[in-house]
């Protein structure tokens, strides 16, 4: 009896040792919650604006995950396809409307051209902004663009967050993105469980303009990285070596990743159906170099990719940026 009442008085001890152990952790956890942390209820409607390559699988997911939606996109069909799939989608007549609509909006599209057009045209998403209304931008767009945008949402009333996603559209499409933000803390925090229904990841980088800069930074290597796979297997093809050999080898090695073991066959057999087109690989890279003249950082390596991409722009430009063999090949016909 007495050996077990020391037993107990023992593990008594333990279980308040460890109570206490754990009270800086639940106050960690605690401050990390913003103090005016609002969610939205799993009832209201979310706005998403542009449903392209990119932006019809994020939204798909988003229902997947039992969201409504209230959605608008330049070209109506997209809406009616969507709808046609997942009965929770409502059709608005306009961006402005979407904005109108709904407490919190999704955008992503493609080009900034597209982005400014849609933002602020006159039925734009500005003119729909208003006291409490949050805007989270998904595009990839230079870093003036988004602090303007971020400035003129809250000259407004409104909340803004800037999340450019790493990732093209089949891991739009299985959910599968990686979210760069910038922006509103509070903001980020209100929508973490959609960005989660979205992507495997995300990083909450600072102020707008950091998950841009960031998104360019990831985007220029891997520009540059696949323009490099290209050379290589214009030179393996030159020596009369086998391509799928290459590829192969080069996925044994520190060198193995997804992006070659995916474009590489398709650079071999010069299949170029656009998973993310060329004309905005070029673009992100030329924004990146952008980004080195600001910072005074010499970028010989992207300078030279961004030269190969524009070679075959306006032929390839709605291609796979996989094309980018292509400008090698010209060369040598």
């Amino acid at each position: 009896s007495i050996i077990l009442n020391c037993a107990s008085s023992f593990q008594m001890k333990n279980l308040l040792i460890q109570a206490m152990l754990l009270i800086p952790s639940i106050k960690a956890f605690q401050t990390h919650v913003p103090r005016n942390f609002v969610r939205m209820s799993s009832s209201d409607p979310i706005g998403f604006i542009g449903l392209g390559i990119m932006g019809e699988g994020m939204a798909s997911n988003l229902l997947k995950g039992g969201k409504k939606l209230v959605v608008w996109n330049r070209s109506k069909q997209k809406c009616l396809d969507l709808k046609q799939k997942y009965k929770e989608v409502e059709i608005a007549s306009s961006a402005r409307e979407v904005i109108e609509k709904v407490e919190t909006t999704f955008s992503m599209l493609s080009t900034p051209e597209a982005s400014k057009a849609v933002f602020e045209g006159g039925d734009g998403v500005l003119k729909g902004v208003s006291k409490g209304k949050k805007i989270v931008d998904c595009a990839t767009l230079t870093v003036k663009d988004m602090k303007d945008m971020e400035e003129k949402v809250i000259g407004k009333g409104g909340v803004f967050m800037e999340a450019p996603v790493s990732g093209s559209k089949v891991p739009a499409a299985n959910g599968q993105l990686i979210f760069l933000c910038g922006g509103n803390k509070d903001l980020h925090a209100e929508v973490e469980e959609e960005l989660g229904m979205m992507g495997k990841a995300n990083f909450l980088l600072g102020s707008v303009g950091k998950g841009t800069e960031m998104k360019l930074v990831a985007n220029m290597i891997m520009g540059t990285m696949l323009a490099s796979l290209a050379e290589g297997m214009s030179l393996a093809e030159g020596l009369g070596l086998e391509t799928d050999e290459l590829i192969e080898i080069l996925g044994l090695g520190a060198m193995a990743n997804p992006m070659f073991a995916l474009k590489g066959p398709l650079m071999k057999k010069g299949e170029y159906s656009p998973n993310f087109p060329l004309k905005h690989a070029q673009k992100d890279v030329k924004f990146a170099l952008g980004l080195g003249e600001v910072c005074k950082r010499p970028l010989p390596v992207a300078a030279a990719a961004n030269a190969e991409y524009m070679k075959v722009i306006e032929k390839h430009g709605d291609d796979d940026f996989c094309a980018v063999i292509e400008a090698l090949r010209q060369q040598i016909k």
